[in-house]
């Protein structure tokens, strides 16, 4: 179910300037129990939205790690989002008109801070299990560190304490493809859509790999030269698609925040603000991901007291948090179960 939160006062970011008529989306699954002791909130990722069963298949379902007969699941959509939370696309009450190109600049932690409001406006203390995967653990890992004893338990899934020059670079390869755009800054909603386009094909090759590629983009029989192979139309198909539900501001302003993505910052570095976390914690890799490998998966969860590590087989690269819902179920349940 969807519900909006809308904060009675403006919103004040990292950076000094604020979100006036603040409004915060999110879904929520299942029923709440008396004591408030079954929620579980998922932090989404970056086209993703609060309503994790449309785009985490096979999750939020009977016998699945996200039971809404047995968890309250809580999903907000994040600040810059077109999905309802405000973003680029939203009216600034001080001009009365779209923020388009002019939307704050806002942080990972600004993020948090969001989340934290509405939690604490729902009434939840202490929750049961935080789960983050991609930039959704991003969100997760800084939200683990700013508030250690809110979380019994914490899943951290392909993401990092630290958006890493690699990350970093692959963000803005995306951004220049949607500068590059001759529309990009003109004060209208479908802005530099061909940009995104290209960035959105851009950050598809970091999220399969190879593997998934060469795995389901081989052309069926052979191809006559000048023939657009299977590969290309994916290519464009899945522009396309994210063209006909996002826009190139929100894109722009979200892959920004990632960028600041730093749980050290201001802590006394990564190794200290690790430390923090009081939560059970499971850190989750991907075989073949090439956006957070598993070594550096492994390093994550040697840095935080207790955590535990395990890995996912596909071939689906980073995507494959996504796709292997089986495996995800076989090593979430036992975790989040125990006693």
């Amino acid at each position: 179910m969807i519900h909006e939160y809308r904060s009675p006062e403006p919103f004040m970011l990292e950076s000094g300037e604020f979100l006036h008529d603040f409004t915060i989306a999110y879904h929520t699954f299942g029923t709440l129990s008396e004591e408030k002791d079954n929620v579980v909130w998922v932090c989404h990722a970056l086209t993703a939205n609060s309503d994790v069963a449309d785009w985490w298949p096979g999750t939020v379902e009977k016998d699945r790690f996200l039971d809404p007969s047995r968890w309250f699941v809580v999903c907000a959509n994040i600040i810059g989002s077109p999905y309802g939370t405000t973003a680029p696309l939203h009216t600034n009450t001080l001009t009365g008109q779209p923020y388009y190109k002019d939307f704050p600049r806002y942080t990972i932690r600004d993020i948090v801070n969001a989340h934290r409001l509405l939690a604490d406006h729902l009434g939840f203390g202490r929750m049961h299990t935080l789960i983050g995967s991609s930039v959704g653990g991003f969100q997760a890992v800084e939200w683990a560190v700013s508030e250690p004893d809110r979380f019994e338990r914490l899943v951290l899934l392909a993401t990092d304490a630290q958006a890493s020059p690699w990350t970093v670079a692959i963000d803005e390869t995306q951004r220049m493809a949607i500068e590059a755009d001759s529309t990009w800054g003109e004060p209208r909603a479908d802005a530099a859509a061909d940009g995104l386009a290209a960035a959105r094909a851009i950050g598809l090759l970091t999220y399969r790999g190879p593997s998934g590629y060469n795995l389901t983009q081989q052309d069926p029989r052979e191809i006559e030269p000048g023939t657009l192979r299977r590969a290309c139309t994916y290519q464009r198909y899945q522009g396309e698609k994210l063209v006909r539900r996002f826009d190139a501001y929100s894109y722009h302003a979200i892959l920004n925040a990632f960028d600041t993505h730093d749980v050290g910052r201001g802590r006394g570095g990564i190794e200290a603000a690790l430390r923090r976390i009081s939560a059970g914690t499971l850190v989750i890799g991907l075989t073949t991901d090439i956006v957070f490998p598993p070594e550096e998966m492994k390093r994550l969860a040697s840095r935080i007291p207790g955590a535990s590590y395990a890995e996912i087989e596909s071939p689906f690269g980073h995507d494959g948090f996504l796709v292997e819902a089986d495996q995800l179920n076989d090593l979430m349940i036992p975790f989040m179960c125990e006693k």
